[in-house]
């Protein structure tokens, strides 16, 4: 996401020592990956605000709402699912430093944030740190609790996770980002906020001010170094193509001949040329406003794009039917340049709703065309996304 998408919503921040404020009554929630820059001298301690009181978990989830996110009209409201912990109030929290973070386990951007959030948490807890994840999901599929607790299996996250499927903790910050970062000093203030990727140094050295503030001692003044791989790993420095979406309610840059609509079954034909960044689709595809359905085998996704990798949120319509699937590069075969979650052959399978890595380049960038074969109906593609 480059610098002028950011500022659209109802935020204030500084970059490159220029404020940028701008105001629009509502905005989409977003993912970021172009973070805020902190106010500080080098080796000093950072400039800190008061943002206000920190809301009360306990008060803040006691009456969920529905909410606007992904495409979806509404999310049901759910009571709020505690994982690697029992319930976190104010009061509990009180005398100690808070990192909350905002994030969503389909998201790129919250999912390269993650190494650093969980080195946080394990570095200092000794020293009075706790860090709450509040999971605000982007996708329907992102409300289920037990989609989320295998999240954390798989990403290795330990500290607390409250899921926040209703928006109410995420309305109570005033939040917009995926992903984003609140600092809260032992008094329950929040000091300090960043929103997207990157600037980890300097994020460290709040938590360090704050807890040395907060009366610890022998804070470490080193910041974590962290080697993150597959899918969490930093973007490349080339990537030319957007965060695209496949459902109707926000897709962009189509091809196919046919429009894409919102009748049941609609038989579709993959465009003879593409340009970069536009997309196809080839078979019987239900597109609803969240994602498109396979309707029967083999369907097609083609993509024409300009990144180091390319990733698609897919899943099953039907939770215990895999999904097979085979991607092309240029129409061969990925070898090499495949990703995470395909083999060099381009095979793989969709066995839950989640980001698949399907490309990571490792020579030089260069506009290329992907293929995505589904051997078997029932696949809901949901969003493209690259780094």
């Amino acid at each position: 996401m480059n610098l002028l998408s950011l500022i659209d919503t109802r935020c204030r921040y500084v970059l490159g020592g220029c404020i940028v404020a701008a105001v629009v009554a509502t905005a989409a929630p977003r993912e970021v990956n172009v973070p805020n820059k902190l106010v500080s001298v080098a080796d000093a301690a950072p400039v800190l605000g008061d943002e206000g009181a920190m809301p009360d978990f306990g008060k803040t989830v006691a009456a969920p709402q529905p909410a606007v996110a992904g495409g979806k009209e509404s999310f049901m409201p759910q009571s709020p699912v505690w994982l690697n912990s029992g319930p976190l109030t104010s009061a509990s929290l009180r005398g100690k430093v808070v990192l909350v973070d905002f994030w969503t386990y389909s998201c790129i951007n919250s999912l390269r944030n993650v190494p650093y959030v969980q080195a946080w948490a394990t570095k200092y807890k000794t020293a009075g740190l706790v860090v709450i994840g509040v999971h605000t999901p982007e996708f329907s599929f992102e409300q289920e609790p037990a989609n989320v607790a295998a999240s954390l299996r798989e990403y290795g996250i330990t500290y607390p996770v409250v899921t926040d499927s209703s928006y109410a903790i995420w309305r109570a910050f005033g939040n917009e980002y995926w992903p984003a970062d609140y600092f809260v000093d032992g008094k329950g203030r929040v000091r300090h906020h960043h929103y997207g990727e990157g600037d980890y140094a300097e994020s460290e050295r709040v938590i360090q001010e704050l807890l040395k503030q907060n009366g610890a001692r022998d804070v470490s003044a080193s910041v974590v170094d962290v080697a993150a791989r597959g899918v969490e790993a930093p973007p490349g420095d080339d990537q030319q193509s957007p965060e695209t979406y496949v459902g109707y309610r926000r897709a962009e840059n189509f091809a196919s001949p046919q429009a894409l609509g919102r009748a049941p079954r609609e038989l579709y034909s993959a465009p003879t040329n593409l340009g970069l960044n536009q997309w196809g689709l080839a078979g019987a595809w239900d597109v609803g406003a969240e994602s498109a359905m396979l309707q029967a085998a083999p369907g097609k996704i083609v993509f024409r794009f300009h990144s180091r990798d390319l990733h698609v949120v897919l899943g099953p319509a039907m939770k215990s039917k895999p999904i097979r699937y085979r991607v092309t590069l240029d129409g061969a075969a990925p070898g090499a340049n495949c990703g995470v979650d395909c083999g060099p052959d381009g095979t793989g399978t969709v066995r839950e709703p989640r980001l698949y890595q399907l490309i990571r380049q490792k020579g030089k960038i260069k506009d290329r065309t992907l293929e995505i074969e589904f051997l078997d109906p029932g696949v809901q593609a949901f969003v493209f996304t690259f780094g």
